[in-house]
């Protein structure tokens, strides 16, 4: 019975050994992939020197050709010991050589086999979206188990809860471990995710289990940007760059009754297997392509198909709408508005399809019109020569090449005239009163606004003021300080003038003065 159970386990470490054919790993599996992947590494006692040695290099060789970075492929890696140990996380090597030295210079834990508690840290502080320092939401993770098959633990718990939340679970045994329990742990299909293979020669399954993380890690996503009314860009991850191949790109209008509105994707748009479609050809070195004569405000599917002989890709889809088409002048705004002038803007511009941009304008209600007409290449015109403190209509009109015109208008004011004070003066009365008189020439007035206030550190703070009518030119201001300042300003509908201050000094003698400020 025992001779048996042994021929039993022999021929099925043959079944699930992989080929020792082995291909260098293509160049393409470079820039594949997005995903965090952390090694859950056995360095306990039942783990000699010699095997933990031949399992470093083993990882070595086998993240060797991934691109590592933010946006790329993170590594991590996490010791089993009687205390295991984070040896370093996801966000500790971004470039090759930095992960490699890590690598080499890796020491084993030693002690018990403490496979649970691991996993419980893998759970909890690596493989979490959100916590410091863990996983990327939204984007694959995958636990990687490297074990002699030594008393593990009570695994097959632990594991499930990890699949449950997403994980990818692959294991890598060098001794003879339960398999009915790591087939249980892993991620089906147990015959890509699960290897046994003696320690001298892990090098066989190295470019499997590469592929088998690859297939989970793989960044099939296709994306659109710049979409505008009549283009947009398709953009993705180079998956062939390295090998010989080329993308195909078939794109064209959602069949009416289609659903979607961006995202991206696999498989076939049903749009792009018949004939309402456009197709580009582009480099196996291209990450992005342009469509171009596209419909405004329509719904498109677009689809990339990988093509290579070296290896098969899935093809990626994706829908988008293009935006509305949108005619100049969308809007007309109004600045730089002074007596005489304003300046008048408009958008969006369009020299593609605008020959010039007719400019007409008048006077509210009943002015004489006046035109102007501005390249297509400008966005903005000056109106000179206009009445101050009045309403104009503005009209921008686009003329387009194909004979359409499209027009918008807008009320625009120019400012007030405001003439600022033509002369102050005051005649001092008696002690402590004051004669001001002024002058200004205005149709417009609307009033002045009279302060005066002592300059004396006493009389501080002690400011007053009065409105007059429009018809007043002077007015007697009585019991004032010693020294007094006086200012006059007029006042206008829409703002207040330049006024003119002047300081009353009380003599003896009782002089006029007139200083002004």
């Amino acid at each position: 019975m025992e001779s048996y159970m042994c021929l039993t386990w022999m021929l099925l470490c043959l079944l699930l050994r992989p080929s020792a054919t082995q291909n260098p790993a293509p160049e393409g599996v470079l820039n594949c992939c997005e995903g965090d992947v952390l090694f859950l590494l056995d360095s306990s006692g039942s783990v000699s020197s010699y095997e933990y040695s031949r399992m470093l290099t083993f990882l070595s060789e086998l993240v060797l050709p991934f691109s590592l970075g933010e946006d790329q492929v993170r590594i991590g890696l996490l010791q089993v010991g009687t205390k295991p140990r984070i040896e370093f996380g996801f966000d500790t090597h971004n470039t090759e050589s930095s992960l490699q030295g890590a690598l080499k210079n890796t020491k084993a834990l030693r002690g018990d086999t403490n496979t649970v508690d691991a996993l419980r840290i893998a759970k909890e502080r690596v493989l979490t979206p959100g916590v410091a320092h863990g996983a990327r939401a939204g984007l694959p993770r995958v636990l990687v188990w490297l074990t002699d098959g030594v008393k593990p633990g009570d695994v097959v718990g632990p594991m499930a809860e990890l699949r449950e939340e997403g994980v990818a679970v692959l294991v890598v045994s060098t001794g003879h471990g339960n398999y009915q329990v790591l087939r249980r742990v892993v991620t089906p299909p147990s015959d890509d995710h699960l290897y046994f293979v003696d320690i001298d020669d892990m090098s066989i399954i190295t470019e499997n289990l590469r592929n088998a993380i690859i297939e989970i890690i793989r960044a099939e996503r296709i994306n659109v940007r710049d979409v505008s009314t009549n283009s947009a860009t398709l953009q993705w991850r180079p998956v062939l760059s390295g090998l010989t191949g080329y993308y195909e790109v078939r794109f064209g209008p959602l069949p009416t009754g289609g659903t979607g509105g961006g995202g991206g994707g696999t498989g076939t748009s049903p749009s792009t297997s018949g004939g309402q479609y456009q197709r580009l050809i582009q480099s196996a070195d291209s990450s992005t392509a342009r469509l171009t004569g596209l419909k405004p405000d329509t719904m498109y599917t677009a689809t990339l198909t990988p093509e290579s002989n070296e290896q098969s890709f899935n093809a990626l889809s994706v829908t988008f709408r293009t935006k509305p088409e949108v005619m100049s002048p969308a809007v007309v705004s109004v600045s730089q508005s002074g007596e005489t002038s304003v300046r008048v803007s408009w958008g969006p511009l369009q020299p593609e399809t605008v020959t010039s941009y007719y400019i007409e304008y008048s006077a509210l209600p009943r002015g004489e019109l006046h035109t102007t007409t501005v390249a297509r290449t400008k966005n903005s015109t000056l109106l000179r020569d206009l009445q101050p403190d009045t309403t104009y209509l503005v009209t921008v009109t686009a003329r387009y090449a194909s004979g359409m015109e499209k027009a918008m208008s807008v009320k625009v004011c120019t400012q007030e005239v405001t003439p600022a004070l033509a002369d102050l003066q005051l005649t001092t009365v008696g002690s402590d009163s004051v004669q001001v008189d002024w002058k200004v020439s205005a149709a417009s007035l609307r009033g002045y606004w009279l302060t005066w206030e002592g300059q004396q550190s006493s009389d501080a703070g002690q400011r007053s003021s009065a409105y007059l009518p429009p018809d007043s030119l002077s007015t007697r201001l009585t019991n004032l300080p010693p020294s007094t300042r006086v200012c006059v300003s007029p006042i206008y509908r829409t703002a207040r003038g330049e006024g003119l201050c002047c300081t009353a000094q009380f003599h003896s003698d009782a002089l006029a003065y007139g200083y002004q400020s």
